[in-house]
């Protein structure tokens, strides 16, 4: 029509969009479209994917879920952790992983863990500290004078040994460092120290302070139970012959819990299926400990100390059971403070002769009055076992302590 102005670009069919060609106004939007069309190449990273490249090895050798979800938890993912993940907890993304974990068609997938079996070679190093002990009490009883020293010197050294040698294989033996990632409280100090105070006390500690009580001791033991300062063997005798049972039960629990970690079908139905196991191993712990004690007070015609020697029996079965699974930091704060307690009874009976000081005997002899200078051992190595207990029941129902160990390089 006349005076109507036509487009440069020539007619311009119904639909068609304007040409993109041209220059852009600045402060012009882009169309909401192209933003959105834009955002997936910024956020385009599967956390998820990423998760599984940095623990490939874990989900190729995996043959369930719950074993992914346990190297998860061993490397400190927890439940709000999997949350970011977009996930209700580790055992939900571990799931996914699980799935989502590639194979290769022509690789045949893992065998699932094996359950350790019983070895010559542990079993019969569990027998020896209870036999090398039972000889040097046998020793010391048939021997006199200085004689009777030296036997006693030399057992104490062979048993030490032959106690050293049942903890380094077999159930016993630690195997967190075999085991995928850091271990909670890995870095620990040393128990050995403490260990053979609290095992000394037990065989001098009762007679030291009921002598210091009495004003003495007046002279050296003699290494029998009649002396001035008397020993009791049967709790110490006891506790050598229980490493058998402990190695026993210890193997027996990992046997189990290796089963449940391949039924459950969660972390706190794992948990909920290892606790009773746990307490039940520790139970029978205890009853055969009870019987060997019983039978060595028989042997030797000495009193049984059950308060006493049962509490050091289930705080040195605990603090290992603990230490073979990597945590090793409770047990040895634990071990320390028993000792301690122990070590400061005797302490104060014996600063309380100095001038004024009298009033410091006052609590073990409040103790010590109607129940015995055994009392003292009871006391301290009950509070800690009972502490153990607790924590072990924490520690030792997660999926991660039981986790197999990984694939040497």
């Amino acid at each position: 029509m006349p005076g109507t102005a036509e487009p440069a670009s020539g007619p311009k069919a119904p639909g068609t969009a304007e040409p993109a060609s041209g220059p852009k106004a600045p402060g012009t939007a882009e169309p909401v479209a192209g933003r959105r069309a834009s955002a997936p190449r910024r956020g385009a990273a599967d956390p998820v994917k990423a998760l599984m490249h940095r623990h490939r090895e874990l989900c190729e050798r995996a043959v369930d879920p719950l074993e992914i979800a346990a190297g998860l938890e061993a490397h400190g993912i927890t439940d709000r952790t999997a949350a970011r993940f977009r996930h209700r907890d580790v055992f939900s993304l571990a799931e996914e992983m699980y799935a989502r974990a590639s194979r290769d068609g022509d690789t045949p997938l893992p065998a699932p863990p094996a359950t350790p079996r019983v070895r010559a070679g542990w079993a019969l190093l569990s027998l020896l500290p209870g036999v090398l002990c039972a000889a040097a009490v046998t020793a010391v009883h048939l021997a006199h004078g200085q004689s009777r020293m030296l036997a006693a010197a030399a057992g104490a050294l062979a048993v030490a040994l032959a106690l050293r040698a049942a903890l380094r294989r077999g159930p016993l033996s630690r195997t967190d460092a075999d085991r995928p990632g850091p271990r909670p409280g890995a870095a620990s100090g040393r128990t050995a120290p403490w260990t053979v105070w609290l095992i000394a006390y037990s065989l001098l500690g009762n007679g030291l302070l009921d002598s210091a009580l009495a004003g003495g001791p007046d002279a050296l033991p003699t290494g029998t139970a009649d002396g001035p300062w008397p020993l009791t063997a049967a709790p110490v005798l006891a506790l050598a012959l229980a490493c058998a049972p402990a190695a026993w039960t210890a193997h027996l629990f990992t046997v189990r819990t290796r089963r449940r970690l391949g039924a459950s079908r969660g972390l706190e139905d794992f948990a909920a299926a290892v606790r009773p196991l746990l307490l039940g191993t520790f139970a029978l712990f205890l009853g055969a400990l009870a019987g060997l004690l019983t039978l060595c007070a028989a042997v030797l015609d000495e009193p049984a100390v059950f308060a006493q020697a049962l509490a050091l029996g289930s705080l040195l079965f605990l603090a290992r059971l603990l230490t073979t699974h990597g945590f090793t930091y409770a047990p040895a704060v634990v071990l320390t403070a028993a000792a301690t307690i122990e070590a400061a009874a005797l302490a104060t009976v014996f600063a309380s002769r100095l001038p004024g000081l009298g009033f410091l005997a006052t609590p073990v002899e409040t103790l010590v009055a109607p129940w015995g200078a055994g009392s003292v051992p009871a006391l301290a190595c009950g509070v800690a076992a009972l502490t153990l207990l607790v924590h072990a029941t924490r520690k030792l129902t997660r999926a991660s302590a039981h986790a197999p160990p990984e694939p040497a390089p």
